[in-house]
């Protein structure tokens, strides 16, 4: 009904809507229009029965607007879940454009978005089954392989002001697969720190730590969902990095100068400090920090040239190049310490 409701460019509205009968007429009914239908269920015979049907409506609207009352985001994510199986980040605007195509309306973006929504919890289960499933998650994966490495924190959980008894949620979880501790036995030693937001419904970080081995291929090793960069968070990260995963010496440590990895790292008891690891500065974060700060991208290269200076001499010659454009831009770049982002 919805379907032939909505390629007839009509509309109905629902006077009765049981679990065994449905009564609807045109909403034009006594206005130029005489549609109407009763359907009644057939117990006995398991099938629906209509019981009257006054035959095609007669109401003179092509289009009732630019949306209908009747394409509503359950029926819309019907017409593209097909779409969203093969392709789960599919963009709105194209789920919009595939429901102009098929229906000949255009969908406001938020129906869209509730309908791609709907899809996405029908085919890949909703957030919090996802994440009620994530300590059985990772007890399959211990029990699997016995030497991965999982550490939980939680909190207690609350309703309003009040503690609610006998129960706690995710507060953080750090974790790192037993393949990745043993790749890094066998990777440079050098691993990188860096965290990235999650913007959908459940907010908060994603840490990982990466490595590199001899052909240069980036090693995932570590990761954490935490509530954000914080000191608490990055201490609660690097322990468990340093505890489990990065064991040898001579190890160096880069990141993007962040205060609180700084922070993490002067009070965790030397875990991260000379000889047991170097810390560098990621000179990506540097240059993007220097053109937010000068808007001179024709410097871009110059600074990433000072980075991998591989003597003093270069490094010095390149430097003075950079002054020469400006000591405001040397100035900046003089307040990092040249060993913690020069290769020289």
């Amino acid at each position: 009904m919805k379907d032939y409701t909505i390629h007839r460019g009509v509309d109905y509205r629902a006077f009765e809507s049981e679990p065994t009968t449905f009564y609807a007429k045109c909403t034009q009914y006594g206005a130029g229009c005489d549609w109407l239908i009763r359907v009644t269920k057939i117990q006995k015979k398991y099938c629906w029965e209509i019981r009257r049907y006054n035959g095609s409506h007669t109401c003179t609207r092509s289009s009732i607007s630019q949306d209908h009352s009747k394409l509503d985001s359950k029926t819309v994510a019907e017409a593209i879940k097909p779409l969203v199986e093969i392709d789960p980040s599919i963009k709105i605007k194209s789920v919009i454009a595939k429901v102009q195509l098929k229906f000949n309306y255009t969908i406001s973006y938020r129906k869209a978005w509730l309908a791609k929504q709907k899809v996405v919890e029908s085919i890949f289960g909703g957030w919090e089954a996802s994440y009620e499933a994530l300590p059985i998650w990772f007890e399959a994966m211990c029990h699997k392989e016995p030497s991965a490495v999982v550490h939980f924190e939680t909190m207690p959980a609350y309703q309003g002001d009040d503690l609610v008894p006998d129960i706690r949620v995710l507060h953080r979880v750090f974790w790192s697969y037993y393949p990745c501790i043993r790749a890094f036995r066998h990777c440079k030693p050098v691993v990188q720190v860096d965290g990235t937001h999650l913007y959908e419904k459940y907010k908060g970080c994603l840490l990982v730590a990466v490595s590199q081995d001899e052909n240069n291929n980036i090693v995932p090793i570590a990761f954490a969902i935490v509530e954000g960069e914080t000191f608490e968070v990055w201490y609660f990260f690097l322990s468990n990095l340093c505890q489990h995963v990065v064991t040898r010496d001579g190890v160096g440590l880069i990141f993007d100068r962040h205060d609180s990895i700084g922070s993490a790292i002067a009070r965790s008891n030397e875990a991260w400090s000379p000889p047991r690891a170097f810390y560098m500065f990621c000179i990506k974060h540097i240059e993007s920090n220097f053109l937010r700060k000068f808007k001179a991208p024709y410097l871009r290269k110059l600074i990433v040239n000072i980075r991998y200076s591989r003597t003093i001499r270069e490094y010095q010659m390149r430097y003075e190049r950079l002054r020469e454009r400006g000591e405001a831009y040397t100035n900046w770049l003089g307040r990092i310490p040249c060993e913690q982002y020069a290769l020289a």
